[in-house]
């Protein structure tokens, strides 16, 4: 039986060997989500800007949500939210099609010799596509309203690298648990909609009490979205040792996830 390799050194080297394949499985699920459509590509800018508009108009207007500084401005509310919502929907793409990455691509393990491991990567690629399209919409928008967006912008990269590898952890888990657990998928789709409304994206924790402040940030989606924030609306300097513990402690979960993943992997083919 063929043997897969856990070593966290085969996690970054299969990665670098089939980067390649990875850039165009990438490129073939972004313009296949889109195609038959009329608009085509240009759906992923509409659909941040629909959601945006939804979200802005229930909470701003109808809850009468204020974020922390009191500002009443409903621009900003908007453009607070929306940074949130663009961490946070690059975790809910990856993390949330997961259970369904192996079901779906059935022939890759039966019919021929495949690296099933980057197929999470490839979800993760898809996944940063879009977060650059929101970021583009973001920017735009900012400057439109607020003038040149902060210098501190070019360390967004920094903030959101935790989450890549907290969410390709969770990805390959679930990539696996997928195919013994149909259920999964049910618990994930759950569990996603649960952390939006459990992770500081429609208000801010710090008008919280206390002990809830502290309750929330057990999420470890909460600090990072509050330092995206930070780098992206404020113009402050991340927290650099906060961020370098986050990288350092998703880096181990995405090895345990990868692990997971090659040792469960030898039984997919008589499951499927």
């Amino acid at each position: 039986m063929q043997h897969f390799s856990t070593s966290p050194v085969e996690m970054i080297a299969s990665f670098w060997r089939n980067r390649a394949l990875i850039t165009a499985l990438t490129k073939r699920e972004i313009l296949g989500r889109y195609r038959g459509s009329i608009l085509g590509i240009f759906w992923s800018f509409f659909n941040p800007l629909l959601m945006l508009a939804v979200y802005t108009f229930v909470f701003s207007v109808v809850f009468n949500a204020r974020w922390s500084t009191g500002s009443n401005s409903k621009t900003e509310f908007a453009l607070v939210m929306f940074s949130g919502l663009m961490v946070f929907g690059l975790f809910s793409e990856c993390v949330g099609r997961a259970p369904g990455l192996i079901l779906s691509n059935v022939n890759y393990v039966k019919k021929v010799v495949f690296p099933l491991e980057v197929l999470p990567w490839v979800s993760m690629g898809a996944a940063l596509f879009h977060a650059l399209i929101s970021l583009v919409v973001w920017l735009v928008f900012y400057g439109i309203f607020f003038g040149v967006p902060h210098l501190s912008v070019i360390l967004l990269p920094f903030v959101i690298l935790p989450i890549l590898m907290l969410s390709m952890g969770f990805s390959w888990a679930f990539a696996s648990l997928g195919v013994y657990l149909r259920d999964i998928s049910q618990i994930v789709s759950v569990a996603i909609t649960m952390l939006m409304f459990l992770s500081g994206i429609f208000y801010s924790v710090s008008t919280l009490p206390v002990e809830y402040q502290e309750l929330l940030k057990i999420n470890p989606l909460v600090p990072l979205i509050e330092q995206a924030r930070d780098v992206l609306i404020w113009g402050k300097d991340p927290d650099y040792l906060l961020l370098l513990s986050y990288l350092g402690g998703s880096l181990v979960f995405a090895w345990l996830g990868f692990a997971w993943f090659q040792k469960s992997r030898k039984g997919f083919a008589d499951v499927l």
